[in-house]
């Protein structure tokens, strides 16, 4: 709008201008000397005019004229990058409180050992510490399952064990009176009333297994395990330990499966599988290649179980006596035994006691 108003205002004065100048040409000339336009001076005025019109302006400078300055570029910021936490791998993550058997871990009472009726008798137990915590007169070994054949619920340590160190822990028993097999499975307790035992994880009892014999004279002094053989009797023997490649025991829901070679729940390579089928009762089933089968009441051992028929068919809990023992193979051909230890039937979970041989 400046720019406008500054060109009319010059047309107009330089259109004033020109006018005068022709009026004074076509006047008639009088006999006194005429006052003469002066063009310079009027041009002059017209310049002050002008400048007056267009105000005080800022001289630009030659460099803004010439050729407009580009805006600056922001500097480049190169996020700095925070160090990644290193995850721990399987093998930096040992465990505090964490037992491995001795050797032997049956410094008494190997497994199957034939004992009278209400006979006393000591086990002890080999066991290294195998973890990164001291074991020390807090920790107890302490009754997890099975048969608890007279003994204390715990018993505390004599003293601590460094890891890597072995101990004998002793705890006293006595045989039930009547005939058959027992199995009594314990664990370690730390000072905060955890229980952890021996094998992967830590999840697997050590235990005591002791067979009660048939007898017909009962005396009232204590005795000790004899065997008086005649011609051709054959010599009694105490099975030497099994080795035990898992062992443990799990709580299944329904629609759940557990892993007889890792003890793990709902994982693949399951195998043994509970659901409930379309009757309402509640069954164990073997999935994929794996074998399962009814044995009894009596415990099996790793001959057993190899010996005994096994399938892919299922088996009711509901129909099946808590105690009984069941084998199977799993799909990674290790054979094993699980007992039935409970089943509630508010909620219906079943709990299964196992273990696995190599």
């Amino acid at each position: 709008m400046r720019s406008l108003s500054i060109r009319y205002l010059t047309f107009s004065i330089l259109f004033t201008l020109a006018a005068l100048i022709l009026a004074g040409c076509n006047l008639p000339r009088k006999e006194a000397t005429p006052t003469e336009i002066n063009v310079t001076q009027a041009y002059e005025t017209i310049q002050a005019q002008l400048t007056l019109a267009a105000g005080p302006s800022t001289p630009t400078p030659t460099s803004e004229l010439s050729s407009p300055t580009p805006p600056a570029t922001p500097p480049t910021v190169t996020p700095t990058r925070l160090p990644t936490a290193t995850q721990p791998t399987a093998t930096s993550r040992v465990s505090c409180d964490l037992a491995a058997p001795g050797n032997p871990i049956d410094v008494t009472i190997p497994d199957d050992t034939v004992l009278q009726p209400s006979q006393s008798f000591t086990k002890i137990w080999r066991l290294q510490n195998s973890g990164t915590c001291t074991w020390t007169k807090s920790y107890a070994v302490a009754f997890f399952s099975g048969d608890q054949m007279g003994a204390p619920v715990s018993v505390n340590l004599a003293g601590d064990v460094a890891p890597g160190q072995s101990v004998d822990i002793s705890v006293d028993m006595v045989a039930p009176n009547k005939a058959g097999k027992y199995q009594g499975n314990w664990k370690l307790r730390n000072a905060s009333s955890v229980l952890f035992g021996i094998g992967p994880g830590g999840s697997a009892p050590f235990w005591v297994r002791i067979m009660v014999a048939l007898t017909s004279t009962p005396t009232s002094t204590p005795r000790t395990p004899t065997v008086t053989p005649t011609s051709p009797a054959p010599t009694v023997t105490a099975t030497a330990t099994q080795p035990v490649f898992i062992a443990g025991t799990a709580s299944l829901n329904v629609n759940a499966t557990l892993d007889l070679d890792t003890d793990q729940i709902n994982t693949p390579g399951a195998d043994v599988a509970y659901a409930e089928d379309g009757n309402g009762k509640h069954q164990l089933s073997p999935p994929g290649s794996a074998l399962l089968g009814v044995y009894g009441g009596g415990q099996p051992g790793q001959a057993n179980c190899q010996a005994s028929a096994l399938g892919t068919a299922p088996i009711v809990v509901e129909d099946t006596a808590v105690g009984t023992y069941l084998c199977y193979r799993t799909d990674q051909g290790r054979y094993g035994r699980l007992r039935l230890s409970n089943f509630n039937a508010d909620n219906f979970t079943v709990t299964l006691e196992f273990l696995t041989w190599p």
